[in-house]
């Protein structure tokens, strides 16, 4: 495996480790914060304006069929005047609309005469299975109760009734009166609860029985028949608000007690911690995409980084950085591939090498800057006469390479001596040293069975000859 492949590997691993990584640790403090902010601070407030709404939706009703039975009004007409029946049925309609109940109704003991506020409506019956719950109620020791009925002549759908009973200064009793509300309407109300707050409202008595809760969402009939909840029957029927935390089905649930004097029932807020954590789970989804994107991203920037720099540093590996032309190490491997080639299909190759004529005079006169001016004036001049089919390098200092294929011993002659006369005219270089310009050439031509070791020597040796005997002229190895 490559350096650059580890390399990328373990930045990819770091970046999408602390991507992940950040995103659970930010996801476990949002989680824990919600929860936290749920126990200690939602829930107790929930319950409070929950309680506030239901003093003026429940309670309310409560306290006017307590107000209903000791007024003295409805006493002594039940005492004295049970035959005005006008006058009872005004009273009723009266309180009815008063506070916009949907009925209010009296059973009188005497005459078990049931009026409302349409007036006498039936004879209550102990042999009538719909008149069971006055009679029920009528033994219970309870001055008061909410009961669930239906009435036939109220309406076809089921009905809380707060029923009172009604005594004389003698505590004799003489009867029972309260407020009708439709359940729809307690229902709508437990319903709003659980879409604003997103609780789960219901309402119990001392027996843990469900009194009243939203029907067709709360399943719960007795909170004896929740196993989890049976530890904390304590703290639930504790006249102090609770909160308690246990799991059902897997799931968490927190829920919260509060004892509602005038009703004597107990009023239970549940809130599903899940159903809380669905925003921190959809943020953490949401963020954890965002990041591994961004993460993603990133090593995809690295990794064009990486190609861009490996292919600068490959380039400066393979390349004079003062000419651009190909170095030494380069002309090196497109030597090797073109022997390989000329074992293979003998076709003819020549192998030129040429040496700046004085170049060590041209640095004394003029300096340094000048003599780089000179060698990137005959790269160019190079990069202008030889085929794109041929290589050219600078071999080292002053002394450049040049590998023709497909070509025969008197056109690379020839391509040589029209290569010296170029450089010798060129104008630029004219300019930059005050007078032309000459090169040395050596060539040789390829050889079977000779490595490029044998090449370069015959080479050299007529770059030698060629300057020994003169300068500016090509030799021939």
């Amino acid at each position: 495996m490559s350096l650059k492949v580890i390399v990328v590997s373990v930045i990819t691993f770091l970046l999408i480790s602390l991507s992940i990584g950040t995103s659970i640790l930010n996801y476990n403090k949002s989680l824990n914060e919600t929860e936290k902010q749920l126990k200690n601070s939602s829930l107790p407030l929930s319950i409070d304006n929950i309680y506030t709404e239901i003093q003026k939706n429940v309670i309310e009703p409560n306290l006017i069929s307590s107000m209903m039975s000791s007024n003295t009004f409805l006493k002594d007409w039940l005492i004295n005047e049970e035959n005005n029946i006008p006058k009872i049925k005004k009273y009723l309609s009266t309180i009815k609309d008063k506070y916009s109940m949907f009925n209010t109704f009296l059973v009188s003991h005497e005459s078990k005469n049931y009026y409302s506020s349409k007036g006498f409506l039936e004879k209550v019956d102990v042999s009538n299975p719909q008149n069971a719950w006055y009679y029920n109620f009528k033994e219970l020791p309870n001055k008061s109760e909410i009961n669930l009925d239906y009435n036939k002549y109220m309406d076809s759908s089921m009905i809380m009734f707060i029923n009172y009973k009604i005594f004389d200064d003698n505590s004799k009793y003489l009867g029972a009166t309260g407020i009708a509300i439709k359940t729809s309407y307690v229902n709508d109300m437990l319903k709003s609860f659980r879409e604003k707050y997103k609780f789960n409202v219901y309402f119990i008595n001392k027996l843990g029985r469900v009194v009243l809760s939203e029907s067709g969402f709360n399943t719960i009939k007795n909170i004896n028949d929740i196993e989890q909840l049976k530890q904390f029957k304590k703290d639930i029927f504790d006249t102090k608000t609770k909160t308690i935390e246990y799991i059902k089905e897997g799931n968490s649930y927190l829920l919260n007690s509060k004892y509602i004097e005038e009703l004597d029932l107990y009023l239970l807020v549940e809130a599903h911690i899940g159903d809380f954590t669905k925003e921190v789970k959809k943020t953490f989804y949401i963020n954890l995409f965002i990041s591994l994107m961004v993460t993603l991203i990133v090593i995809l920037i690295i990794l064009y980084m990486i190609k861009i720099y490996n292919r600068k540093l490959e380039y400066l590996v393979l390349h004079d950085p003062l000419t651009k032309l190909p170095n030494r190490r380069s002309f090196n491997t497109s030597f090797q591939n073109a022997l390989l080639l000329f074992n293979r299909n003998k076709n003819s190759k020549a192998l030129l090498f040429f040496d700046v004529d004085d170049f060590k005079k041209i640095n004394d006169e003029f300096g340094h800057l000048l003599g780089d001016k000179v060698l990137v004036q005959i790269a160019f001049i190079l990069q202008n006469e030889v085929r794109k089919s041929d290589y050219i390098s600078r071999w080292g200092g002053e002394e450049f390479s040049i590998l023709l294929n497909d070509v025969s011993f008197e056109d690379a002659k020839a391509f040589s001596l029209n290569l010296k006369d170029k450089i010798e005219e060129d104008k630029v270089l004219k300019q930059l040293i005050k007078r032309s310009l000459t090169v040395s050439f050596g060539l040789t031509m390829f050889k079977e069975h000779d490595n490029m070791d044998a090449h370069v020597n015959r080479v050299d040796q007529a770059l030698y000859d060629a300057k020994n005997s003169g300068k500016n002229k090509v030799c021939v190895r």
